[in-house]
């Protein structure tokens, strides 16, 4: 469906503008249906993301400000995240004995688990693009990193 009609927006000032308008649109459409997906799990996008992060690490652990630091929302209270995904078993948290105001943070095997099952409906998240052709989404990913630079 077109934006103007999901927005009920006459027009826009410029193509610039309705693209700036489209891409935050469509980033909360697709959060809304991420989140759904996410619901039965029990798990919000940012303790996916936090889960995601150390599923790549695994078996080894990082620190809160690594995760911090390759976390998708850069907003995300990284400590409050991480303690409730403790707090779930998703993680485990250890204090660096070098370091004691370093923590060390691994997936357990429970944050596994629940990944892997996650990812059984991965599709599900990638269909939120199937209408779009593979070179489409090359493109798209092309040109969204060229707005980033």
């Amino acid at each position: 469906m077109k934006l103007e009609k999901e927005i009920k927006q006459k027009s826009f000032n410029s193509e610039y503008q309705k693209l700036i308008v489209n891409i935050l649109y469509t980033f909360f459409w697709m959060k809304e249906r991420n989140s759904k997906i996410l619901k039965p799990y029990g798990i919000t996008l940012q303790q996916y993301n936090v889960l995601r992060i150390l599923r790549g690490q695994h078996p080894n652990g990082i620190t809160t400000s690594d995760i911090r630091s390759r976390m998708l929302d850069k907003m995300s209270d990284t400590s409050r995240l991480v303690d409730r995904l403790t707090t779930n078993g998703l993680v485990e948290k250890k204090v660096n004995p070098e370091d004691r105001r370093l923590v060390v943070v691994k997936i357990s095997d429970k944050g596994l688990s629940v990944l892997e099952k996650i990812m059984l409906e991965q599709g599900t998240i990638d269909n939120l693009a199937e209408k779009l052709e593979e070179s489409e989404v090359k493109f798209m990913n092309e040109l969204l990193d060229k707005l980033r630079d």
